[in-house]
């Protein structure tokens, strides 16, 4: 198995030049489109020819850790030495604002909070666009970020209708629907709000929107703590609850060569 500078090395061949930077000393890869991120994943599972139980030790083989801006998970530190950090900064496009049909489309780098201005000049509106959050779309899917409305939890992940996903194997995926009505059956989008980017890569989204005369019923929308700790014990083997063993068995599934660790 490589080691990173091994890896590095096959990145920079695979890659052009630009694509690769540091970032506090975190070597940090830009994708510009869900190929680039597909390809990268792809050489990540190629490294290993005896992948680990997902979550494992990985020795000096490639690990890749998705931050998005990097504004609410910072990789510095110990954990991060020997990883690959992936950020969304140049995924940043508004993709499509379709006012008739209620939703909007945006590449997973767009800053969640400048979206509100888009969105108020079409007469509609994002509820959680006008939350004090200062990081992605990508981020804030990623965290489900979640806001108090009246007593009761309103996560972001009841507007989330579609999203384009590079898996941890390097599939490409597009899990959702822009439509008012879809097929039936379990709603696949929805588990990636939430994910931690433990899951893949979302590489655009979609959201459904209200129109602007809406506003008023959330004006006092608050947004709760991002819980980060309740996630690592979920993952934790020894967290014995339902929900937590399939969590861990949807990790399995979704990354079973462990490129995406806990960390």
């Amino acid at each position: 198995m490589p080691t990173l500078p091994q890896f590095l090395k096959i990145l920079a061949d695979e890659f052009p030049e630009d694509r690769l930077t540091w970032q506090k000393n975190v070597p940090t890869f830009h994708p510009e489109n869900a190929e680039d991120a597909a390809k990268l994943f792809k050489l990540a599972n190629g490294a290993d020819e005896t992948p680990p139980r997902s979550g494992a030790d990985h020795g000096n083989s490639p690990r890749l850790f998705i931050t998005g801006f990097g504004n609410n998970i910072d990789p510095i530190g110990e954990p991060f030495e020997s990883m690959l950090s992936i950020r969304t900064d140049r995924l940043n496009d508004l993709i499509e604002l379709n006012a008739p049909d209620f939703y909007v489309k945006l590449g997973s780098g767009y800053p969640l909070r400048e979206l509100d201005d888009e969105l108020k000049a079409a007469s509609l509106f994002l509820p959680h666009s006008r939350l004090p959050y200062v990081g992605s779309v990508g981020g804030s899917i990623a965290v489900n970020l979640n806001a108090e409305l009246h007593g009761h939890d309103l996560p972001l992940r009841r507007y989330l209708i579609w999203a384009e996903v590079v898996t941890p194997q390097g599939d490409i995926i597009k899990p959702g629907s822009v439509c008012f009505k879809s097929v039936s059956g379990y709603d696949i989008v929805k588990l990636f709000a939430g994910s931690w980017g433990l899951l893949g890569l979302i590489v655009s989204a979609a959201f459904r929107v209200l129109p602007i005369s809406a506003e008023q019923e959330y004006a006092t929308l608050k947004q709760k703590e991002i819980a980060r700790d309740k996630l690592l014990s979920v993952l934790k083997d020894s967290n014995r609850d339902t929900d937590a063993v399939y969590s861990r068995k949807i990790k399995e599934k979704f990354d079973p060569a462990g490129v995406l660790p806990v960390v």
